[in-house]
């Protein structure tokens, strides 16, 4: 069992009970002592905590047969991802764009995927200010707010590129600013994949770079995008999988034709 159209529903309703129970309430409400330090330039608060183990209760109420791998639960315990490769695993990042909700400014949301045996099958993806849900199903297409939706480019010129340049080292980024910054109109990551994962569907952006590719933020965004016609994938083109621990690099376009052309220039580097 993986996707039906009633876990569908249900995980999207579970999504949005959720984020009014444990995340809008503490919106630009956190105490001091709400925020912790998690490395560097990232922390977590109590609304990521109360959102997992709220999300985590209610996905396995869903499907009990399927492993769950929250983005905290794997913090305190990298173990957790071990599981990433079985059958059938929820993966949850309870509050993605954490910096930018402790800040008190959007964008920030919830990513849910259900993957089997390391594939995503099923992404939900919920911007938690606006309540705006995308999902996308394997096979199936994607949709926003329940209603079909394919990739379209800005059709700007040069293409608009965001790219996260956080987890690039510093000889990465100058190979960047050299010969990739100059062929786009660069343009400020939200920080936030529940958002720019649905900009590059919906005519905002071309093409994003990532360097880190955690399960949790990126998994549902390429099921998204590559249901939506556009193309996500490893910079030398192989799929993405949720069960790569520790694999960086990640290219997705708003088509493949601008996915192509990124990946030919990052090849040259």
């Amino acid at each position: 069992m993986s996707w039906t159209p009633d876990l569908d529903a249900a995980v999207g309703a579970l999504i949005a009970r959720v984020a009014q129970e444990a995340i809008a309430p503490r919106y630009r409400q956190l105490a001091a002592s709400d925020v912790t330090a998690k490395a560097a330039d990232d922390v977590v608060t109590v609304a990521d905590t109360h959102a997992e183990r709220l999300l985590s209760e209610g996905l396995a109420a869903l499907l009990p047969e399927a492993a769950i791998v929250g983005e905290e639960a794997a913090h305190a315990d990298p173990a957790v991802l071990d599981r990433l490769g079985e059958g059938l695993c929820w993966i949850i990042d309870p509050l993605d764009g954490t910096n930018n909700f402790a800040a008190g400014k959007p964008p920030f949301g919830v990513l849910i995927a259900l993957a089997q045996h390391g594939e995503c099958v099923a992404g939900w993806i919920h911007d938690v200010p606006s309540g705006r849900l995308c999902t996308a199903q394997q096979g199936r297409g994607a949709f926003v707010d329940g209603a079909p939706v394919r990739s379209r480019s800005t059709g700007q010129v040069p293409p608009v590129a965001a790219i996260s340049k956080v987890f690039m080292d510093q000889a990465q980024r100058e190979a960047m600013r050299q010969h990739i910054l100059p062929h786009y109109a660069v343009v400020d990551i939200p920080r936030c994949a529940a958002e720019q994962y649905p900009r590059l569907v919906l005519g905002v952006n071309d093409v994003s770079i990532f360097e880190r590719t955690l399960a949790w933020d990126h998994a549902a965004g390429v099921l998204f995008v590559n249901e939506a016609g556009g193309k996500a994938a490893r910079p030398d083109g192989r799929p993405y999988r949720v069960d790569q621990v520790g694999q960086k690099g990640l290219i997705a376009a708003s088509s493949a034709a601008l996915f192509d052309a990124m990946a030919e220039r990052l090849a040259g580097l």
